[in-house]
């Protein structure tokens, strides 16, 4: 029943090359293939999150919609330990239960005209009655977007459901936990994947967006990991997909962009998710342990669709916030092909109290998947490290520095850059201090570590990149034992962490 499919949601082009789905690895000891591992990884772990599906898709498929599969390696007394574990979600486990993808998703299951709606509707209905699955009380999502760390617990997430929790055994295994609410009081069916951790107070900052009033909630987990009560936020009138949002020290910033959900075009069998191109795109700056919403400030920003916010801070007393985040200059092509929506990587300044939004291009590249030293996280950074993109690859990082940028017309701030080489990508990089607990380390002294694959030899690699470097230079590389698709999200885990974490056997 469904009309031929677009390339965005035919499994056949979506899950080709690096995207074509693994199945998962148990921990293996793994080789250093090139240089050496710097000590700062030593007693760590890192960590990669996204899609694979573990059927091959019936019928459309997404890109973001596959299950959550963490790749991981564990960093011990200089020898790393690899490991694939999917995130046992209630999707993953009633589908491998049932031998058969069959859970809809907004992003592909509404192709094809009603009849195939409202098909897909009826067996779901079917399968719900029938007991088999339960969206309601476990869950539908896929966590395969993120992990965070929150109030000493390991997360992996999706927008689409609450958080599941993992945990690292000192085998360098993975395993998944369970769903978990923080205790809410309330009912609390999802959160972002993209929560703002502060480490300082060691609190969560997090919304979740809804497809009835109040379309955005807001909300904070206390370091406990304790949440507390919703702030709705009345004055967004139309359900909009925001996928990420920026914390400083005194406010949250949400970007109230172009692309919203419209429930009526089921009906037509089409996805309800569409670009409405005369909405003005705009942000809303509110205190971020505000009551309610009657301080929040609402300020125009046209052209402005962020798909990531990697940082913001505060200047002006506070009068004055700035972001950096990527923007989409052809939003309606995110859900189509990523590599062609024109993500640049940009400052924006907003003055709060004359409302008022200026934006500064930071690189004529395309870029995407941007990270910061996370020790400046909420406060004033000046180097971003980011994933150049050409279509679907991230074929090189690039090394941005904000005291460079021209005020009138921005300019291009990059200082290094890295170029995978002929067929060869890589992932989004994270960050790690060469002395994380030295405060009066340079905000650049440390590395960059991301997943490569080189499609020649068909081989996958963990590489370690010097962030100081004005090439930066991959001073060490581990040959991994299994291929790692092309994902999203990840972060390093230093060893203080996974004892942090409960299993104390982990950290050893």
């Amino acid at each position: 029943m469904d009309l031929p499919l677009p390339p965005s949601l035919d499994p056949k082009h979506v899950l080709s090359d690096n995207f074509v789905p693994v199945g998962e690895f148990p921990p293996t000891a793994c080789d250093v293939v090139e240089g050496s591992l710097p000590s700062c990884l030593d007693g760590g772990a890192y960590i990669r999150n996204g899609p694979n599906p573990q059927f091959t898709p019936n019928g459309p498929y997404h890109l973001f919609e596959g299950d959550g599969l963490l790749h991981m390696i564990k960093f011990s007394q200089g020898k790393p330990t690899f490991c694939s574990r999917y995130v046992n979600t209630h999707k993953y486990a009633v589908e491998r239960e049932m031998g058969y993808p069959f859970v809809p998703s907004i992003f592909s299951c509404f192709n094809g005209g009603l009849c195939a709606s409202v098909s897909r509707f009826l067996l779901t209905a079917a399968r719900i009655l029938s007991g088999h699955f339960d969206p309601i009380n476990q869950g539908f999502g896929t966590a395969n977007t993120n992990l965070a760390l929150i109030s000493g617990q390991l997360f992996a997430l999706c927008e689409s459901d609450l958080p599941y929790a993992v945990s690292i055994t000192a085998e360098g295994d993975i395993k998944t936990l369970g769903r978990h609410d923080f205790g809410a009081a309330e009912a609390f069916p999802r959160m972002t994947g993209h929560p703002k951790i502060d480490r300082v107070t060691g609190e969560t900052f997090a919304f979740a967006y809804d497809v009835v009033p109040p379309f955005l909630k807001l909300f904070w987990i206390d370091s406990n990991g304790r949440k507390h009560k919703d702030v709705g936020i009345f004055s967004m009138k139309r359900l909009t997909v925001i996928h990420d949002f920026a914390l400083t020290e005194t406010y949250a910033v949400i970007p109230d962009m172009q692309m919203v959900v419209k429930p009526s075009l089921i009906l037509s069998g089409r996805s309800p998710v569409e670009i409405d191109e005369e909405k003005v795109a705009r942000v809303g700056v509110i205190p971020r342990y505000a009551e309610d919403e009657e301080e929040m400030v609402w300020i125009d920003a046209p052209g402005f669709n962020p798909l990531h916010c990697l940082n913001a801070w505060e200047e002006d007393g506070g009068d004055t916030v700035c972001m950096v985040a990527s923007n989409a200059l052809a939003v309606d092509q995110l859900l189509e092909n990523i590599g062609c929506a024109q993500l640049k990587m940009e400052k924006i300044v907003i003055n709060v109290k004359a409302k008022t939004v200026q934006r500064h291009s930071l690189s004529p590249e395309i870029l995407e998947f941007g990270v910061i030293n996370p020790a400046y996280a909420a406060k004033k950074n000046r180097y971003i490290y980011a994933s150049i993109i050409t279509e679907t690859r991230l074929v090189g990082v690039v090394k941005l520095d904000l005291s460079l940028l021209n005020k009138e017309d921005g300019g291009d701030c990059t200082v290094a850059s890295c170029w995978y080489g002929p067929d060869c990508h890589g992932g989004e990089p994270f960050f790690v201090a060469r002395e994380a607990n030295n405060p009066a380390a340079e905000e650049d002294d440390g590395y960059l570590v991301t997943y490569l694959h080189d499609d020649n030899c068909k081989e996958s690699k963990l590489v370690v990149m010097d962030a100081k470097s004005a090439t930066l230079e991959i001073i060490a590389a581990v040959k991994l034992p299994q291929r790692v698709p092309t994902g999203f999200h990840g972060l390093f885990l230093s060893q203080s962490d996974l004892c942090d974490l409960g299993n104390i056997d982990a950290c050893m």
